[in-house]
């Protein structure tokens, strides 16, 4: 947290999307990224430091930065992924969703509540992803389970989980990260035949 104030990132957040990064080479200079849940804006703006053009959402209000286009918006409603997408200027090179639900202490219930809203970033994920893109996404320890890291496998090349070092060693939280997306009929870059 000392590291995060001292160096400009917004939150402890920031180290864990640049681990990800390395290791997975995510972010680059013109590629198009999705922030979902993004307040208080960590993952936003290590994203734009990487030249990435970056559309944000979340339905906490969330302090400009600098080249992120923000939304004050909820994901379960219709019209937000065209709305994040046309920010973007087309289809998504990368989604990244580090929401939780607020922990309530019994880790069978926060699990639940996590996944669900991974599901709902999966969602934007398949409407806005282009072929290849990848998905990034916080649960808990257990992991995507049974339907939903089906779901995930059917729509991804590679499926990973992963505890980045800036996570502390006592949180439960992992990192599913999913690379390689197969276009679906979901998705907005397929309907319109390809990237735009």
């Amino acid at each position: 947290v000392h590291a995060a104030r001292m160096e400009g990132w917004r939150s402890r957040a920031a180290y864990k999307l640049i681990e990800l990064d390395k290791k997975f080479r995510l972010l680059r200079k013109g590629a198009r990224v999705l922030d979902l849940g993004s307040a208080p804006g960590g993952w936003s703006q290590v994203a734009a430091k990487a030249g990435a053009i970056v559309a944000a959402a979340d339905v906490l209000e969330m302090e400009p930065i600098p080249g992120v286009t923000f939304f004050h918006a909820d994901l379960t409603d219709d019209g937000t992924p065209a709305l994040l997408e046309d920010a973007l200027g087309g289809p998504a090179d990368l989604v990244m969703s580090d929401m939780a639900a607020p922990t309530t202490g019994h880790r069978e219930t926060d699990h639940i509540r996590t996944l669900a809203l991974v599901e709902i970033a999966l969602e934007v994920a398949e409407e806005s992803l282009k072929p290849g893109g990848a998905f990034i996404a916080k649960l808990f320890q257990g992991g995507a389970t049974g339907e939903l890291l089906a779901r995930i496998k059917k729509s991804f090349t590679t499926v990973k989980h992963v505890k980045p070092p800036a996570s502390r060693s006592d949180s439960v939280e992992l990192y599913l990260v999913a690379t390689g997306f197969k276009a679906t009929g979901k998705s907005r870059a397929n309907r319109s035949g390809g990237s735009i």
